[in-house]
């Protein structure tokens, strides 16, 4: 099939796309220093039998997902994910949207375990209201945000994240980027199997 010339409308968008998220994954020594805390965070994690817990909306919850099967089964750290429609359900229904993440986190997690929180905008209540629990169960904690460098998230965890930029798609891959580098890591190489 012959190469199809690209449209110029569509050729300056896709640059300056690419263009941002070059930027958005950019990294520097303070980026490589959370990655190699989180690295460290979840081994320890394991080391107390604790496990990984990863929560998110949208398209964060659907990378919290990849990543909790990710790192239980290449990296050998126990993980999981809040992405059961049944409990999302039925702990919104008795207790809120705004509330369901942090009663699933203190029904569920223990002494010993770490919670990954994404949002993209740092401002999702859910997420924040289970910060704040896991903080009361002395969990450790890993937050990924982005868009507004003031977003409420950004400070609350033991290793914070955050993406400068505002288009969700963005800070989704690059927030994906960054937490698979931190698999990888555990795992000491990029490339392996897929079995």
């Amino acid at each position: 099939m012959p190469v199809e010339s690209v449209d110029p409308d569509h050729k300056a968008f896709l640059d300056d796309y690419m263009g941002r998220l070059h930027r958005a994954t950019a990294v520097d020594d303070g980026v490589f220093a959370r990655i190699s805390a989180t690295r460290a965070s979840w081994l320890r994690t394991r080391e107390q039998g604790g496990r990984v817990i990863f929560i998110g909306n949208g398209g964060s919850a659907g990378i919290a997902s990849h990543l909790a099967i990710d790192l239980a089964k290449n990296a050998s750290v126990p993980a999981l994910c809040f992405s059961d429609a049944s409990m999302m359900s039925c702990l919104a229904n008795d207790y809120g949207f705004e509330d369901w993440i942090a009663h699933a986190v203190r029904l569920n997690a223990r002494a010993g375990d770490c919670l990954v929180a994404i949002s993209s905008s740092g401002r999702s209540k859910n997420i924040l209201n289970a910060v704040a629990q896991a903080r009361q169960m002395k969990l450790d904690v890993i937050t990924l945000s982005g868009m507004n460098a003031d977003n409420p998230l950004r400070n609350l965890g033991d290793v914070n994240f955050w993406v400068d930029s505002r288009s969700y798609n963005i800070v989704e891959t690059t927030h994906q980027f960054w937490m698979m580098a931190a698999i990888d890591l555990i795992i000491g190489r990029a490339e392996y199997p897929a079995s």
